[in-house]
């Protein structure tokens, strides 16, 4: 797991939320699996989650949203060849400290500000691409996968009910941004696989204030999720690459 990957092979996975230590606990498990890298601004949270074998960890502390992050990822990595980089990372409400207005999703267009425009897209987009841009040297010899955190609200042709423009936006720029390398790496490494999935409404930080009219059998533990992803990923090929999947192994239109 992934069947595309060689025996040994290395991965990184960012971000330290309930869907990222989900996807390390079970790439803990696989017996091919070689170096286990987890990118996370909070080492503290993955040495207290239980469900982590922290001894078969390799924890870089760094926020790779930030130049200094990724250089110090890029730093820790060297010239290690990368096969399997899943990056988690993603915002949909945030109040931090150095910011004047709450992040929270629209649902008027009265609601938007420059300040969460540039935040979501920031984190959401940009993060995503800047990964691949900063690590790309890495891997373009050899199979890879670069899978990462979409929603179903960045699709367009999907778009019925509004609302949430920082996020759906930020999304959408991700889904392009994945799509425009993915046309690269057919050209730079035809052994690539690069794909944006939706992981479902999960139980998480992220969707937690926003649970309460979610069914119960639509609310997925991250467990449930990581697992699923991992198979959707498995499924592919090169063939598939710049192509954008839920959790359910169903193709999502742009």
């Amino acid at each position: 797991m992934p069947d595309h990957l060689p025996d040994q092979y290395t991965s990184i996975i960012t971000g330290g939320g309930g869907i990222g230590r989900a996807l390390l606990a079970r790439l803990c498990r696989d017996p091919r699996a070689g170096r286990l890298i987890a990118v996370t601004r909070h080492r503290a949270r993955l040495e207290q989650d239980t469900q982590l074998d922290i001894e078969r960890l390799e924890i870089v502390e760094a926020d790779v949203t930030t130049e200094p992050g990724l250089q110090t990822l890029s730093d820790y990595i060297d010239q290690t060849p990368i096969h399997l980089l899943l990056n988690t990372i993603g915002v949909l409400h945030d109040r931090q400290n150095d910011q004047s207005v709450a992040i929270a999703p629209e649902k008027r267009i009265e609601r938007l500000s420059f300040e969460a425009l540039h935040h979501t897209f920031h984190v959401n987009a940009a993060t995503a691409a800047m990964l691949i841009s900063t690590l790309i040297d890495r891997m373009t010899r050899h199979p890879a996968i670069m899978a990462t955190l979409s929603a179903r609200v960045g699709s367009i042709g999907d778009n019925e009910l509004g609302g949430w423009y920082a996020y759906r936006a930020s999304k959408a720029a991700l889904n392009m941004l994945m799509k425009t390398a993915s046309v690269e790496f057919k050209r730079r490494n035809p052994q690539a696989i690069v794909l944006c999935l939706h992981p479902g409404t999960t139980d998480t930080e992220l969707s937690r204030p926003f649970q309460a009219r979610v069914p119960q059998e639509k609310l997925f533990t991250p467990e449930f999720v990581a697992e699923q992803l991992l198979e959707v990923i498995n499924r592919r090929t090169p063939e598939d690459s710049g192509a954008f999947y839920d959790w359910n192994d169903t193709p999502i239109e742009w």
